[in-house]
C-alpha cells in the first residue's frame, strides 16, 4: 500500500515532451519524399534505356546529382523514423530496446553514407 496519492503516482510518467517532434518529422520527410519520389519517376521516364553508360551519364548531370543526394538522404532519414516507431513499439526489453534502436541509427548512417558516395563518385566522374 502506497501513501501517495492518484496524483503522486502518475506524475512524471506522462509524455516526454518527445512526440511531436519526431511525428512532424515523419510528416515533413514523407511530403519531401513525395516531391522527390515524383522528381525521380519523371526522370526515369525521360531514359531512353537503362544502359550502364546511359544512368551514369544521368547521375553526372549536376542537377540529377544533387536531387539523387537529396532523395537519399530523406529516405534514409524517413525509413529511419520508421524503424524507430516499430522498434519502440515492438521491441519491449529495455536493453534489447536500447541496442535495436542503436544498430537501426547506426545501419541506417551506413547505408546513407554508402550512398552519397556512390553518387558523388559518379557525379565527379571518378571510374572504378
Amino acid at each position: 500500500m502506497s501513501l501517495r496519492s492518484p496524483l503522486g503516482r502518475v506524475l512524471g510518467s506522462g509524455s516526454a515532451k518527445d512526440g511531436t517532434g519526431h511525428w512532424w518529422a515523419q510528416r515533413v520527410s514523407a511530403a519531401g519524399l513525395l516531391l522527390l519520389g515524383a522528381w525521380f519517376l519523371w526522370s526515369l521516364t525521360e531514359l531512353t534505356d537503362f544502359a550502364h553508360a546511359e544512368v551514369v551519364a544521368w547521375i553526372a548531370q549536376p542537377w540529377n546529382s544533387v536531387m539523387l543526394l537529396m532523395l537519399c538522404c530523406t529516405l534514409a532519414w524517413h525509413s529511419t523514423l520508421g524503424v524507430q516507431v516499430v522498434i519502440e513499439d515492438y521491441v519491449h526489453g529495455p536493453m534489447l530496446k536500447v541496442i535495436a534502436l542503436l544498430v537501426n541509427r547506426f545501419v541506417h548512417v551506413f547505408v546513407t553514407f554508402v550512398a552519397v558516395f556512390a553518387v558523388m563518385r559518379i557525379s565527379l566522374g571518378e571510374s572504378p
